[in-house]
């Protein structure tokens, strides 16, 4: 493999290790204001997104030991996008920027890998219209606190229901 080659390898593995997550965008027909509004959306939310070719995104994957993409994934222009510590967020963020424009035939999703599983673009959608983490973990929080509670009121029902006996029964003899 050429220097180059080796240098670009390299640098995408950087950027790969910088998340849990890496999405595959293809980006067709956007011009250099378009991608530098959308860099900036992601920005704020901590992620980068990267121009890449996909020969060499190919070799970086197989460096990594990371699932293999479908041939149809790596057809056209590819961006990546890693970085951030909400994907599900990241994901909404890039499907809004499409959807606000009505680029669907220009940005989409084309497939991705969060924690080590691979999804196609569909999956990416679906995860862009989750809930924030915050607010999935709330929701889990709230199920685990609920849990214990109908436990005690349970067991206390029984007790509540003869004391309510007792009192019934005292107060027909007195």
């Amino acid at each position: 493999m050429r220097e180059e080659k080796k240098y670009l390898v390299a640098e995408l593995v950087e950027h790969l290790n910088k998340s849990d997550y890496m999405f595959l965008v293809a980006f067709d027909r956007l011009n250099v204001a378009d991608v530098a509004v959308l860099r900036k959306k992601l920005r704020e939310m901590g992620a980068e997104y990267h121009v890449v070719k996909n020969s060499i995104l190919r070799l970086a994957v197989l460096e990594k030991s990371l699932p293999e993409f479908a041939a149809d994934a790596l057809r056209s222009a590819t961006a990546i996008v890693v970085g951030g510590s909400d994907p599900s967020g990241v994901a909404k963020a890039i499907c809004e920027f499409a959807g606000e424009r009505e680029w669907a035939d220009k940005l989409r999703m084309k497939s991705g890998i969060l924690d080590g599983r691979q999804f196609d673009g569909d999956g990416l959608v679906a995860l862009s219209k989750l809930p924030p983490i915050g607010a999935l973990r709330a929701q889990f929080l709230a199920l685990l606190q609920a849990a214990p509670k109908n436990f005690l009121f349970v067991c206390s029902a029984a007790a509540q229901s003869f004391l309510r006996l007792l009192v019934a029964y005292g107060k027909g003899n007195s």
